[in-house]
């Protein structure tokens, strides 16, 4: 009976170096250990290519491989992160290298840089991107989606969650409901299931329309700027970081707080032009912030709303 491991192996790149025991050790001792595969693929893939050109058994040669490759110090921490687990299961004795990360605000797109990009890809891909658009799930949690999450009566979506975030229900459009109702239903997940495969077409679309239009700004769209970008909006529109992390899922809002200083920097210089409404009765008010105003103050017994233009 073939295993889960001997799967992975299987699709793994073939084993072309004298560690070849030791990595498949590694790998099945990582799936006991309930590693995500994902996971266990991007450390495998890392030990192979260092497994080519030193030995990975030593702690020493690999610090210096990590040292001169061409990588930024975020890589440079993650393969080093990769190989502490490894390093943890061969016992060996490494001490990991520390380098300083840059952070950088992650690039946000215009909706009409998105809109774009969807009505130009093909019916898979714009699917996919347009659930991204709405949702901000994490790539991993799409492929993951099944037919039976999608509930078209309440217009939500289950989502199962990926990397240690919440599980949530969220709303999607009719135009979302048609599209993925549009898809063929020929197996239990709504998706293809290969994320690499999804990010390829992607990536061969949004090149063509890139150049077509000629705006490289369209080829830094990838799925988890749309996780970035939903994040920002749904903090412009509520100005609750708490309403936002329940959105994306986070367990912790240290990792939501970024889109405060995104929301500031991308609106930083928009137009302060504003709409104002007066509500006199509770069911006006209930209206307009329905529709998005926000509560401003009270004056001569009515209260005033504002909705930015």
């Amino acid at each position: 009976m073939t295993t889960r491991a001997q799967i992975f192996t299987t699709r793994a790149q073939p084993i072309t170096t004298p560690y070849d025991a030791d990595i498949t050790n590694f790998i099945l001792e990582q799936r006991k250990d309930g590693r995500a595969s994902d996971t266990i693929r991007t450390r495998v893939q890392f030990l192979k290519q260092m497994a080519r050109t030193c030995n990975i058994n030593d702690p020493e040669q690999v610090k210096t491989y990590i040292a001169n490759a061409d990588w930024n110090n975020k890589t440079k921490t993650k393969n080093a992160d990769s190989y502490t687990a490894y390093a943890r299961f061969k016992k060996l004795q490494w001490t990991p290298p520390k380098y300083m990360n840059v952070t950088k605000l992650p690039f946000i797109p215009t909706e009409q840089e998105i809109d774009l990009l969807i009505s130009a890809t093909g019916k898979m891909t714009s699917t996919v991107l347009q659930c991204l658009k709405e949702t901000g799930i994490r790539i991993d949690e799409l492929t993951h989606l099944k037919w039976t999450d999608l509930d078209v009566e309440r217009k939500t979506l289950s989502i199962t969650p990926a990397k240690g975030s919440n599980p949530r229900i969220l709303p999607v459009s009719d135009k979302l409901i048609g599209m993925i109702n549009s898809l063929p239903k020929n197996r239990p997940t709504i998706f293809q299931p290969h994320k690499d495969s999804l990010r390829d077409y992607l990536c061969t679309q949004r090149a063509k329309l890139a150049d077509k239009l000629n705006n490289p700004r369209l080829r830094q769209i990838g799925f988890h700027t749309l996780r970035h970008y939903k994040g920002t909006m749904e903090y412009h529109k509520t100005k609750d970081i708490m309403h936002v992390k329940s959105v994306l899922g986070h367990k912790a809002i240290t990792s939501t707080m970024i889109y405060i200083n995104l929301e500031s920097a991308l609106f930083l210089t928009q137009n302060d032009e504003w709409t104002c409404k007066v509500a006199h009765t509770l069911d006006e008010a209930t209206k307009l912030i329905e529709n998005n105003f926000d509560y401003v103050t009270e004056m001569d017994n009515v209260k005033i709303f504002r909705k930015r233009k």
